[in-house]
């Protein structure tokens, strides 16, 4: 086992837990860009290919169950088809939670272009009646966007700040009072169907010579409806050219779910865009979030 060239070493009982659980030799390459969070580290693996390497400090106690369960969606999804990498190993230290996955040599998609978003949307095709856990984010989604709590909360973090939205700003308060007049009748959702990435954007999209080669960052995953995933991608097509895109995304949306189910999915997704950049001091932020915010709510009236 080597520390090779990565220049922020990870604690050494970490190492040895993943070459324990791969049963080979661990080499760290060197740091791969993006990885908001806790980034991510490129490994050797003695004969095998390549890895990625992810190591986040113990928070919850339950951290280990969330990643075994991604990996049992990994394994279920890519059986299918579903272009996501393959998990190596996943694994605890007294201080880190850990897991390991293929490396794909390919680079997150650039921008997002009509011809992407055609074939992210048949790619999500391939989560349709996929639902193979019960973590779902369908429900935590109408929870979110109506202000409900049944004690089922999938980030009660995020739930807190969500909830305290409205005292950061009157523009703030305007758009959230808005969204909870949107949601304010809508029932909660059914057994959650299909398979959810949970943040399928387009720097989660790895790309070569122009075609789509994985969909990564699927740590989140779990169930609900695909919907959510186009919601998701919905948000970035707010500029030229993509205007039909997204008129296609919420046609697809509205035909999965329905107009009410996806007034909530696009009322989640606001806040939490506005929650990330409030908590995280990137005021600057604020006020295109806002923006972006009021059109997707009047895009959805216009579709009422």
């Amino acid at each position: 086992m080597s520390q090779g060239t990565h220049p922020e070493a990870l604690p050494t009982e970490v190492l040895a837990d993943v070459a324990s659980v791969v049963g080979a030799e661990v080499t760290l390459l060197g740091r791969l860009p993006g990885g908001f969070d806790v980034g991510a580290i490129r490994v050797e693996v003695a004969g095998r290919a390549n890895g990625v390497l992810k190591a986040w400090p113990r928070a919850r106690p339950n951290q280990l169950d969330e990643s075994l369960r991604t990996q049992r969606i990994v394994e279920h999804m890519r059986s299918r088809g579903y272009p996501t990498p393959a998990w190596l190993g996943v694994g605890a230290t007294a201080t880190h939670v850990w897991h390991l996955i293929d490396f794909v040599d390919a680079a997150p998609a650039p921008e997002l272009t009509p011809s992407l978003v055609e074939k992210l949307m048949e790619i999500n095709e391939l989560q349709a009646g996929q639902a193979s856990e019960p973590y779902d984010h369908w429900s935590y989604a109408w929870r979110l966007a109506t202000g409900q709590d049944f004690g089922q909360d999938l980030a009660p973090s995020l739930s807190r700040a969500v909830a305290e939205l409205s005292g950061y700003s009157s523009a703030v308060s305007a758009l959230v009072d808005r969204l909870r007049l949107l949601c304010a009748n809508a029932a909660s959702p059914p057994e959650p169907p299909d398979m959810v990435h949970a943040d399928f954007k387009p720097d989660n999209v790895l790309v070569r010579d122009g075609a789509v080669v994985a969909v990564v960052d699927i740590g989140n995953a779990g169930s609900g409806t695909r919907a959510t995933d186009l919601t998701t991608l919905k948000w970035h097509t707010f500029q030229d050219p993509l205007d039909d895109a997204r008129r296609r995304l919420s046609t697809r949306v509205l035909d999965l779910v329905g107009w009410e189910a996806a007034a909530v999915l696009a009322a989640t997704q606001i806040l939490v865009r506005l929650e990330f950049p409030i908590r995280h001091g990137r005021h600057e932020l604020v006020p295109g979030v806002i923006k972006r915010g009021h059109r997707a709510l009047d895009e959805m009236t216009a579709l009422r």
